[in-house]
């Protein structure tokens, strides 16, 4: 199985259009040890020819023009991409659908809740993405099922979908009151070889059974949002907390290098990074310290196989 990261920054990508903290700032003017990050999303593939999306963010249209994989072959029009797997409703990870919209068929996979969220209430949603275009599969919580796409042949890939601590997406907060499928993670089985991937840009918490789920495949990515959980604060762009965002920070007692540091064996990446992180910052003692702990961070155009 193919994996090819599209993009591994969070919400605004780095550097962001409006802002100009330090790092943003340092980016721009060539003063900064760092690499430009569009915003998460993943693609894998089995066979190098049909290719499967996990979230289509904003810059969507720009990343698919990065990838050779994903261009068109057939006339008059064509795309390899077969299918696009949500994780949640955050905009970061859902606007890019309204681009992928000149009337090309795609399945798409969610929870049942998550597309109650995008397409009951939304007129714009309903006319991009609603039949007979595209299909919408509803995501199933439990047991392994076949990846399939518009061209209902087998992909070569199972996948699991697993609930995860979260939170409803930030314009749905005060409307909506449960919000138990709001955030899921994916795990990928290649059928052939049997190895495993797990996807998870977004989680409040490394609770028991996240961490079970991390620690049973051979490639994750982990939210890597923060470093710190009051990051945002610090710098002057919010008076929100990581936690409070729902994305778990990556130091301290409950973060996610301390909370994994016993699961080896399993090569863990960090995505999803906000630009005031310092692990966007390549020789920064944050970037060391991970690294030495056992962590990779991801970055637009990483490429390998599972």
């Amino acid at each position: 199985m193919r994996v090819r990261v599209l993009g591994s920054g969070a919400g605004g990508g780095f550097p962001q259009w409006n802002c100009n903290c330090d790092h943003c700032r340092g980016l721009r003017a060539g003063t900064l040890n760092a690499k430009p990050r569009a915003q998460s999303a993943l693609v894998i593939s089995a066979d190098n020819k049909r290719w499967y999306l996990i979230n289509a963010g904003p810059d969507i249209r720009q990343q698919i023009g990065m990838f050779d994989g994903l261009a068109p072959r057939d006339v008059p029009r064509h795309t390899p991409i077969q299918a696009v797997l949500l994780t949640n409703a955050e905009v970061d990870h859902i606007a890019g659908l309204l681009t992928l919209r000149e009337s090309q068929p795609l399945y798409l996979y969610s929870t049942q809740q998550v597309h109650g969220w995008i397409m009951e209430t939304n007129s714009i949603f309903q006319t991009v993405c609603g039949p007979p275009r595209c299909t919408w599969k509803t995501v199933e919580l439990s047991g392994q099922h076949d990846l399939i796409g518009v061209d209902e042949k087998p992909s070569g890939i199972r996948y699991e979908a697993f609930t995860v601590p979260g939170r409803a997406p930030a314009y749905l907060l005060g409307k909506v009151n449960d919000w138990s499928e709001a955030s899921i993670g994916y795990k990928f089985i290649d059928t052939q070889t049997g190895r495993s991937l797990v996807y998870l840009p977004g989680v409040r918490q490394v609770d028991d059974t996240v961490k079970a789920r991390l620690s049973d495949c051979d490639v994750f990515f982990l939210d890597g949002t923060c470093w710190t959980d009051e990051e945002m604060i610090v710098v002057g762009l919010a008076q929100k907390t990581s936690f409070s965002m729902g994305h778990v920070p990556i130091s301290g007692s409950e973060g996610s290098l301390e909370k994994l540091a016993d699961v080896r064996n399993v090569r863990k990446i960090y995505t999803h990074l906000n630009n005031t992180n310092p692990l966007v910052i390549e020789d920064s003692p944050q970037r060391r310290a991970a690294e030495e702990a056992g962590w990779e961070v991801a970055f637009d155009g990483m490429d390998f196989e599972v």
